[in-house]
């Protein structure tokens, strides 16, 4: 008989959490050398497509050098001016930017970030950054960013390919103390996109569902939650 839990959905975020797999292993060692104080290598950029993890590393990195995670860690999604940026990392310890490939097209900002970098960079402190592009790729960086960036460790994240994919959905079936037959991870392998946010979601949605209705999860049940998902216009 399964049994449930009342586990959060949303694991937090930590090494021991992070399934690793052939497309992420470098990117692993290289954000565990830079959350080890004791590590000379101090500049880290982490590139791939959405939903492979790289936002994983750098809230991991933020939470065992800074501890007030939120005050190091910044996504370039928020609504930052350049003055409330330079405020933000005032006094911390580590640098922490995510979605570089979003940092809007404004000169001030792009002056401010590069300030923020080259105090934290000559200083010897700790940067991780990432982005869905590699450096050269990146749109509305300084040139001088760009270069910096080169200089230190970079990785690609990726964890698109089945066997990653695979590991993924056991990872979190055994984070939530539960049993997923082969024939129900091979069918959200076949029906959700190859993002491994999708991936993830299409789980939730079925972790739920069972949670919700008491039942084992099946190959019927995992039918019955995709078609809830596509009613609500989640899945395509």
């Amino acid at each position: 008989m399964q049994q449930f839990f009342d586990f959060p959905i949303k694991p937090a975020y930590s090494f021991d959490g992070f399934v690793s797999c052939d497309g992420n292993a470098a990117a692993l060692q290289f954000a565990r050398r830079i959350a080890d104080p004791a590590d000379a290598e101090n500049l880290l950029y982490l590139h791939g497509p959405a939903g492979s993890g790289k936002t994983h590393l750098l809230k991991a990195i933020a939470h065992s050098l800074c501890p007030a995670e939120t005050a190091c860690y910044l996504s370039c999604r928020d609504n930052l001016s350049a003055h409330e940026l330079v405020a933000r990392f005032n006094g911390v310890p580590i640098l922490v930017v995510d979605d570089l490939h979003l940092l809007p097209d404004e000169a001030a900002l792009r002056a401010a970030l590069w300030q923020v970098f080259n105090d934290f960079y000559s200083s010897g402190r700790k940067v991780a950054l990432a982005g869905l592009l590699p450096p050269r790729e990146l749109p509305y960086l300084d040139d001088h960013l760009i270069s910096r960036l080169l200089w230190g460790l970079v990785a690609r994240v990726d964890a698109s390919d089945d066997h990653s994919r695979r590991m993924i959905l056991r990872k979190i079936a055994d984070d939530r103390q539960v049993r997923v037959p082969d024939d129900v991870v091979d069918y959200i392998l076949m029906t959700a996109s190859r993002e491994v946010g999708d991936l993830i979601a299409a789980f939730e949605a079925l972790f739920r569902l069972s949670m919700a209705e008491q039942r084992r999860i099946t190959l019927p049940l995992a039918r019955q939650s995709r078609e809830l998902m596509q009613g609500r216009g989640i899945a395509p």
